[in-house]
């Protein structure tokens, strides 16, 4: 079988590049990355790299039963504590609006300006593809920040476009994205093995109490649903790779 990027069942797995020391993770809501990519982001901080956090929204409208404005506060909170429990320290938030985000220039420009601040070789985002792999719609804010920091990674480099972060910003333009890594795609390229930092990840979940609650019951302990989502996630993606347990990406080299 052949899915529709005309790649076949039987494709390899190739290793994630190691050879970089900062990379920026940019998502659209607190948990994205808990759900995505945080185990391999405990293993690279583990091992000396710096990452680094940009969200577009603060989940403000993520939890039904708390208005926005309390739930921005819950999440973020949820949210700085989670990144710590994998080693990031720094963590900012654009107050794009969470379920409504619009693509475009707008969005472009706020990221390029974060690539430019923060210099990195790797960036991360989440699933930016129309669906999670089959008929489960992927959501309008995962689709469109996805494929903006896809974007941004060139906009970055570019000094021709949004010249006013020179001239205004003061932020000269960085040519050094090597690559753009896509957790969560239903396309992976490449795989990072994961060991210790599993616990990590489960913890990282886990710290999103009020969420998770929010979203499965107030009898839902976060911990237990956490260690099953992770240990599920990453034993899948062991099993696509090497046999031992993994987290997968879509990599775009640049």
């Amino acid at each position: 079988m052949r899915d529709e990027h005309g790649a076949g069942e039987e494709r390899r797995l190739a290793a994630m590049p190691d050879t970089w020391q900062r990379a920026l993770a940019i998502v659209a809501h607190p948990d994205d990355l808990e759900y995505g990519a945080a185990a391999a982001i405990a293993e690279w901080t583990a091992a000396g790299k710096e990452v680094s956090y940009l969200l577009a929204t603060r989940g403000e409208a993520g939890i039904d039963g708390l208005p926005p404005a309390e739930c921005a506060a819950v999440r973020e909170a949820e949210e700085r504590a989670g990144a710590a429990l994998v080693g990031v320290h720094t963590v900012e938030f654009l107050d794009h609006p969470d379920g409504v985000i619009e693509g475009g220039t707008a969005l472009r420009r706020d990221l390029a300006a974060a690539i430019r601040r923060h210099r990195p070789e790797l960036l991360i985002t989440l699933n930016h593809h129309d669906t999670w792999g089959g008929v489960r719609w992927n959501t309008p804010d995962h689709r469109v920040v996805g494929r903006a920091a896809l974007d941004a990674a060139d906009d970055a480099g570019n000094r021709w476009i949004f010249p006013e972060l020179k001239d205004v910003q003061g932020l000269a333009p960085w040519t050094g994205v090597r690559w753009v890594a896509v957790a969560a795609s239903p396309y992976p390229t490449h795989a990072a093995e994961v060991g210790p930092g599993i616990e990590r990840a489960v913890a990282s979940l886990a710290a999103h109490e009020t969420y998770i609650k929010g979203l499965t019951g107030p009898d839902q302990d976060p911990a237990d649903y956490a260690r099953t989502f992770i240990e599920q996630a990453v034993r899948a993606g062991g099993e696509r790779y090497r046999g031992r347990p993994a987290t997968l990406f879509q990599l775009f080299p640049r």
